[in-house]
Parts: structure tokens; C-alpha cells; sequence
């Protein structure tokens, strides 16, 4: 009897393996040739800014932001992880790959080698990007100034470093799904939604997150504790922002100055580097698309305790 349970165990642990093993499985990803295509440069750069690449992986403590060595740590309830290497260098960063391998990486949250990125990686927007823009952007990484060094390795502790288990993750938080424009809506709003859901990766920062990391959707925009362990990321639905114009969102996206006389602070300062080299449409579409946002309650920032 007894080894009749044991084997009726082991064999519902090999299937329950068996099962985690598929859904955990990442995505091959094709090594067949993409349709043919002119890289436009021109829109790389904008997909580039509107991405906020250069805030993440330029070498940190160097005036260029254009060096992509990487390097950034960026703290999280996870562990602390370490942005790569991005630069056209042969052997440190993506000179080898192929666009292909890119597209997955960015849009599939896929290494080279066939492995689940981690979520810092904001792939869970860039999903909705267009294939062309991303294309694009491959292009112009590819004409940057190779800068050579190994990033070293992520410091986050088990299990979260199981990289399989993100297949889990994928399949809870990632929907695969590209940006569908609002017929109803002006082209420069959907222009708007489309750069704030996808490259922009607003949400990524702006919206509180569940215990297993995830965006808790109903919250969406509606601000939270700092990803990166610091402070509070602020509200940008009409519940904080209702006195704001969409020329004032675009001014701040432009100069980092607010309404009230105050100026952009933490990480957002290098997100403004990002927004302000936009075009002044792009800019002017964010807006209105964030001025649009309903109001949404945040949770509760937690009571300032005063110094004793």
C-alpha cells in the first residue's frame, strides 16, 4: 500500500513538473529573415527618447548619455538589478545580435540565448510597441559608439532568481497583445496612448504593485512606493493632476518644471532628459493622453512619523 502512494506521488510530482516545465518555457524566437525594410534613423532616435534607453543603460556618473555601457543599479523588493550593456560592442554589448534576437529581447522580454529576462526590464509595456519602431531602434543603437565592459550580475536572492519561474509571471501579468488605436479618439491622442503605454513605459513607476510584482491594473497610473525603495512615485491621473493643463504637462515633460515652481526630482529628472530631446507634438500627445487619464485613488502614503 504504502509504495503504491509513493509511486502514485511520484508520479503526480513528475507531471506537475512536467507541466510547470511547459508553461515555463520561454518562446523561440524565429531566426527567420524579417520582411524586408529601410531603417529610419530619424524615428529610431525618437523611439530611443520616447523609450527612455540612455536613463537605464548609459554608464552611470559620465556626462553622455549616449554610452551605453550600462551599469545602473536599480533596487527593487526583489534584489538589485544591474542595467546591461546596450552599446553596438561586439563583445560586452549587442553588436552580435541580430534583429531578430532584439525585437525578442524587447518585446518578448527573451535573451539571445533563449531565457527569460527579468521584468525590470519594462517589457511588459514594451510588448505594445510597433515592430517598425523597434526595427528602428536597432538601427540606431547600431550607429553609437561601442563602449566595451561586462556589467556584472543581478544580486537577487532565491527563488526569485529562478529565471524559469518568470515564465509563471509572464503568463499572470503579460497580455501580448500590440497597442490598438481608439477610433474614437483624435490621432494625436492615440499617438499619445501609444507613447505612454508602450515605450514610455509610464506605468512601470506611476502604479502600485502587487506582492508578486505585478501592476495592479485597477490602480493603473495612480502612483505608489518608489520601485526602487525610496520615496513615493506620484499620481498622474486627474486625482492629483486635475489642476494641470496639458500645456503644463507638456512644459514639465519639457524642462522639468511644474506649475507650482517646483522641479522634477529622483529618477525623473533623467526621464526628462529622455522627454525633452521629443518633438514638441510627441510631447503635446502625452499630454493631452495623460490629461485624459479618470481620477484614480492611489493607496495611502504612509504617515511622516517627526524626528524625536
Amino acid at each position: 500500500m504504502l509504495r503504491r502512494i509513493f509511486l502514485a506521488a511520484v508520479l503526480a510530482g513528475a507531471a506537475a513538473f512536467g507541466v510547470f516545465w511547459w508553461l515555463t518555457a520561454p518562446p523561440i524566437i524565429s531566426a527567420a529573415t524579417a520582411p524586408a525594410y529601410t531603417p529610419n534613423l530619424a524615428n529610431g532616435l525618437t523611439t530611443f527618447n520616447a523609450g527612455g534607453c540612455s536613463s537605464c543603460h548609459a554608464v552611470p556618473g559620465q556626462p553622455d548619455r549616449l554610452r551605453l555601457g550600462g551599469g545602473l543599479a536599480i533596487p527593487s523588493p526583489f534584489g538589485t538589478f544591474y542595467a546591461p550593456n546596450i552599446s553596438p560592442d561586439p563583445a560586452d554589448g549587442i553588436g552580435r545580435w541580430t534583429e531578430a534576437k532584439f525585437v525578442g529581447a524587447v518585446t518578448k522580454g527573451i535573451s539571445p540565448a533563449g531565457a527569460h529576462y527579468f521584468p525590470a526590464f519594462p517589457y511588459t509595456s514594451y510588448q505594445h510597441a510597433k515592430v517598425e519602431d523597434v526595427r528602428d531602434l536597432f538601427a540606431y543603437l547600431k550607429t553609437l559608439t561601442p563602449v566595451s565592459g561586462k556589467v556584472r550580475d543581478h544580486d537577487v536572492p532565491f527563488p526569485f532568481n529562478v529565471r524559469r519561474n518568470i515564465g509563471i509571471w509572464k503568463l499572470l501579468f503579460m497580455d501580448g497583445k500590440p497597442f490598438m488605436p481608439d477610433v474614437a479618439r483624435p490621432a494625436s491622442w492615440n499617438r499619445g496612448a501609444y507613447l505612454v503605454n508602450s515605450l514610455g513605459h509610464c506605468a512601470e513607476c506611476h502604479s502600485p504593485r502587487n506582492f508578486l510584482g505585478g501592476i495592479i491594473a485597477a490602480q493603473r497610473f495612480a502612483g505608489g512606493p518608489n520601485p526602487e525603495g525610496e520615496g513615493w512615485v506620484p499620481n498622474i491621473t486627474q486625482k492629483e493632476l486635475g489642476e494641470w493643463s496639458e500645456k503644463d504637462i507638456a512644459h514639465f515633460l519639457e524642462t522639468g518644471a511644474m506649475p507650482d515652481g517646483d522641479s522634477a526630482g529622483g529618477s525623473m529628472v533623467r526621464v526628462i532628459k529622455n522627454t525633452s530631446q521629443l518633438s514638441p507634438e510627441d510631447r503635446a500627445a502625452i499630454a493631452q493622453y495623460i490629461k485624459s487619464l479618470p481620477p484614480v485613488a492611489g493607496p495611502p502614503r504612509p504617515m511622516r512619523t517627526s524626528a524625536p
